[in-house]
């Protein structure tokens, strides 16, 4: 192929690029520079697409803008990008650009209509020009991923480059039905800053096709979000544009059929992560038995076949937010169709009043309380949190989230079992109660329960929502949706199922509380030790047993043991109903 013959179609981002095209130049030069570092007398043909007229003819205005942003950097909706968010900037600052930036985006969300006018667009460019790449920029992603996600036709054999882009933004990807689909490209290449504050966000996608390269790079001003420095950055020349320098032939073709097969032929993985947390700072919230129920659910991992390699463990004051966090990405990282992943935590529980999109306390979310919990979402462990590390796993992924805590909130008096629930401070519980000036009390404060007429049985309600309000139930969050019409078009226009959901076993019910077991002098979560002492009979006895037959029998040892918990069990129908994967036994395994 001669190098001339490289044609990259470029999709530019935000902003008012109509009114100077000096930037077209700039891209040129650097796409140039990049692949002449690898073929000096590479020279491609680029051709840019141009959309502006078709957001200039829709409809924007002040309150679009601000409930754009509302719901790109606040808690207060389900797939709000929420606490995910650094808190580096103010909204103040984002005021001046918001019109080109996220009412851009939220025009885009919006509307439908305007979706298909611009994916039209770019499907007429592609046709006329015949790419072999298509690099897009910031909103300019989003369109061509729509294009190629509705199409797969329009993008096989032909490379993708996204770059500062908000397709992984989760506000953004209830647009796609929640869920990001890989692509039929010769392979796609996400160039993500961690900096860049113009509401972009990684992309998690399994496969040899895909590839993030991370890009960073720290501009002076607010966004660290130009096109020419993701374009330039080393890592983008090293590896995207070394990869499409001329030539491109039957080699480029062979190294991805190897890596294809690669994939396929990898051994299952069977990965654990253990979190107990006793020794909280507040002596009067210190737990004894939750150390104890890690070494325990360790020891049961094991006898199942879980290799102690790929165990890992962390205990009280390393079981900060960020170290979980950060456990938890290498839990689920490479996540494939037949893994085993197992989280089980063991500890506080807690639920925090969330502001919504007026700005008012309008919903409760649940959450694990790390070792560093302030009663602040950058030092708690939310929904939103959890569900940005596993709403992208393959289908076919077990993975299996374990709670031994409770999160009504509540510690019990002196004298009665300890409780593994935190009440809030004052301040924090100010936010859910209101002033009745009639009978001179405080009173709960009525909270908007706006994705409650979207369940169909109170069974339901309780499980995905939770009879106190909390909107946001731990491992929940994704399976709602403020419209489920949308939602289904969604899923029917870009083929899946919606967002991956774990099978999680919780220790009770949302307004119980979880309790602490003494065995003989030594202390674990009553729900731990029942769970593991059936994982055992049921090993001894080589029996099968479906998630809803395990909690079954949790419960039943729990009542005879006088406990008033009822544990829960909450995830697709067809994962509860089948035989625990942890049981099956055999199987290569590797870390």
């Amino acid at each position: 192929m001669p190098p001339t013959d490289i044609r990259i179609l470029c999709v530019h981002g935000v902003g008012h690029q109509e009114v100077d095209l000096s930037w077209q130049e700039g891209w040129k030069q650097t796409v140039t520079k990049g692949l002449q570092r690898w073929n000096p007398v590479a020279q491609p043909a680029l051709r840019f697409v141009r959309y502006e007229d078709l957001f200039e003819g829709a409809r924007l205005d002040a309150s679009t803008i601000a409930a754009a942003i509302l719901r790109l950097t606040a808690s207060g909706i389900l797939h709000g990008l929420g606490d995910l968010l650094p808190r580096r900037r103010g909204l103040a600052e984002l005021s001046e650009r918001a019109r080109w930036t996220a009412g851009m985006v939220a025009q885009w969300a919006a509307d439908e209509q305007l979706r298909t006018r611009a994916c039209q667009r770019v499907r007429g460019e592609v046709a006329a020009f015949d790419p072999t790449v298509v690099c897009a920029h910031s909103l300019g992603s989003l369109i061509a991923y729509d294009l190629f996600a509705r199409d797969q036709g329009v993008l096989q054999d032909r490379t993708f480059v996204s770059l500062g882009s908000q397709i992984g933004n989760p506000f953004v990807r209830s647009v796609f039905g929640g869920r990001l689909v890989p692509l039929q490209a010769a392979h796609w290449y996400h160039l993500y800053n961690t900096g860049d504050d113009v509401f972009t966000a990684p992309i998690r996608l399994p496969g040899p096709e895909f590839e993030q390269v991370d890009t960073p790079f720290d501009l002076p001003g607010i966004g660290d979000h130009a096109a020419l420095a993701y374009l330039g950055h080393e890592n983008a020349v090293n590896r995207v544009w070394r990869a499409l320098a001329p030539p491109r032939g039957p080699s480029r073709a062979l190294a991805r059929t190897q890596r294809a097969l690669a994939a396929t032929s990898r051994p299952r993985v069977r990965r654990a992560l253990l979190v107990g947390i006793n020794d909280y700072p507040n002596p009067d919230d210190r737990l004894e038995g939750c150390v104890n129920d890690v070494f325990e659910m360790s020891a049961v991992l094991q006898e199942l076949g879980v290799d102690p390699t790929d165990i890992r463990v962390v205990l009280n004051e390393r079981a900060t937010a960020a170290g979980i966090r950060h456990r938890l990405a290498w839990l689920l990282d490479g996540a494939a169709a037949g893994d085993i992943r197992v989280f089980y935590y063991s500890g506080h529980g807690a639920q925090m009043p969330a502001y919504g999109d007026a700005g008012e306390v309008d919903h409760l979310n649940e959450c694990l309380v790390p070792y560093d919990f302030d009663w602040t979402p950058e030092r708690a462990f939310l929904d939103d949190q959890f569900a940005e590390l596993y709403s992208q796993l393959p289908y076919e992924t077990n993975f299996t989230a374990v709670f031994d805590c409770c999160h009504s909130g509540g510690m019990t008096r002196n004298g009665l079992p300890k409780a593994r629930g935190l009440n809030p401070p004052d301040d924090i519980r100010h936010r859910s109660l209101r002033w009745d000036a009639g009978r001179e009390m405080w009173v709960p404060r009525s909270l908007r329960l706006a994705e409650e007429k979207l369940l169909r049985s109170n069974r339901d309600r309780a499980l995905y929502l939770g009879e106190g309000g909390a909107t946001k139930r731990l491992g929940r969050g994704v399976s709602l949706w403020s419209d489920l019409t949308s939602f289904a078009r969604a899923t029917r226009t870009y083929d899946h199922r919606g967002p991956y959901m774990p099978v999680i076993l919780q220790a009770c019910q949302e307004k119980e509380l979880s309790y602490e077991y003494r065995h003989g002098v030594t202390s674990y979560g009553a729900f731990t030790y029942c769970l593991t002492r059936i994982f055992r009979e049921l090993k001894r006895g080589r029996g099968r047993l479906t998630f809803e037959g395990l909690i079954a029998r949790v419960g039943e040892r729990l009542q005879e043991l006088r406990y008033a918990q009822h544990p829960v069990l909450a995830g697709p129908q067809v994962k509860r109903e089948a035989p625990i994967p942890y049981l099956l036994g055999g199987g290569p395994t590797r870390g």
